[in-house]
C-alpha cells in the first residue's frame, strides 16, 4: 500500500511541476505495481441486492444492462440470436486512464462484442484506473455471483477473459478459477508473468487453458520472450487479416502471440483487434 502511494504522490507531483510523462514512465509505473502490490483484499460483499437496469432499445442489434454493484458498475450485453443452452461467456476488463462507463460508450465494445459474431455473454466490469486504484473483482466467482444476484441467468460455457493494458492486474486473479478456459491479453504484460505461465503451462489445469498475446511497442519485448519460454507458441510478426488466414496450427496452439502494428489505445478502439481475437476462442459462432 506505501509503495502504491508513493507512486501515484510522484505521479502528481510530477504532473503539478509540468514534467513530461511519458510512456516509457508509465510502463515503469505499471510494473511497479505489479511487483509491489499487497496480497488482494476480498471483493467487498454486497450489503444490499444488486440493481440491474436494462437500456431502453436494442445497443448493437442486442441487449444491454447495466448492473449497480458495491464493487462498481458491470455492463451485460447478449448479441441478437443469443443462445444460452450453447453459449460460453467474455469477461472484458479496461485498462488505466478511464472507468467502465466511459469505455463501454467510447470503445464501443458492444459493437465489437457483435461483429465478433460469438454466441457469449458479454460482462464489462469495473477495473483500476490508475495504479493507485484498487482492484475491484480480486474475484471471477464473486463476480458471477454478484450478476446472478441482479438476475442474470449465467451460461453454462467456457469463460473467456480479455484484458487490455492496467487490466492484466484483475486478471492474475482469476486464472485459479476452475471454468476459465481462455485468457487474452491485449498489450498487457506488465506483470505477473508467474500467474499467466501458472494459466498456461505449469498449473494443475493448464493442459486444458489457451491464451493470446497481443503486443505494441510497450510490451513486445516481454510478450515475445514470455511466448518463446514455450515450445508449443506460435509466433505471428503481424495481425492476421482475418481469422480464416490463420493456419492451422496457429488456431489450434495454446498460446499465440502476435506482434501488432497497432498502438496501444488503437488496440481497443480501432474496431480491428478486439473481434479478430475474440474469434480464437473455443465460443460457437452465430
Amino acid at each position: 500500500m506505501i509503495a502504491r502511494l508513493g507512486i501515484a504522490v510522484a505521479w502528481f507531483i510530477a504532473l503539478a511541476l509540468g514534467l513530461a510523462v511519458g510512456p516509457a514512465a508509465w510502463m515503469v509505473s505499471l510494473e511497479s505495481v505489479a511487483s509491489v502490490e499487497a496480497r488482494p483484499k476480498k471483493d467487498r460483499p454486497q450489503t444490499e441486492r444488486p440493481t440491474l437496469s436494462r437500456t431502453r432499445g436494442r445497443v448493437a442489434g442486442g441487449t444491454h444492462w447495466r448492473i449497480d454493484s458495491d464493487n462498481g458498475p458491470v455492463h451485460v450485453w447478449i448479441p441478437p440470436r443469443y443462445e444460452r443452452s450453447t453459449a460460453g461467456m467474455v469477461i472484458y476488463v479496461h485498462g488505466y486512464h478511464i472507468d467502465v462507463d466511459r469505455a463501454w460508450k467510447r470503445h464501443k465494445l458492444a459493437q465489437q462484442f457483435r461483429k465478433s459474431r460469438q454466441n457469449a455473454m458479454f460482462l464489462v466490469p469495473e477495473a483500476p484506473r490508475s495504479g493507485a486504484d484498487r482492484v475491484y473483482w480480486n474475484s471471477l466467482a464473486e463476480l458471477k455471483k454478484t450478476v446472478r444476484r441482479a438476475g442474470m441467468r449465467l451460461p453454462d460455457g467456457p469463460a473467456i477473459a480479455v484484458a487490455h493494458s492496467g487490466g492484466f492486474r484483475t486478471l492474475s486473479h482469476w486464472v485459479d478459477n476452475r471454468l476459465l478456459a481462455q485468457v487474452i491479453l491485449i498489450d498487457a504484460m506488465y506483470g505477473r508473468q508467474k500467474a499467466f505461465d501458472d494459466f498456461i503451462d505449469s498449473g494443475k489445469r493448464a493442459r486444458h487453458h489457451k491464451m493470446v498475446i497481443v503486443a505494441a511497442n510497450d510490451t513486445a519485448e516481454k510478450s515475445r520472450k514470455f511466448a518463446e519460454r514455450f515450445p508449443y507458441a506460435a509466433v505471428l510478426d503481424q495481425l492476421p487479416r482475418s481469422y480464416e488466414t490463420l493456419s492451422r496450427r496457429e488456431k489450434r496452439t495454446k498460446l499465440l502471440y502476435i506482434r501488432s502494428r497497432y498502438g496501444h489505445g488503437a488496440l481497443v478502439t480501432s474496431g480491428k483487434v478486439l473481434p479478430l481475437v475474440l474469434r480464437m476462442t473455443p465460443l460457437r459462432r452465430l
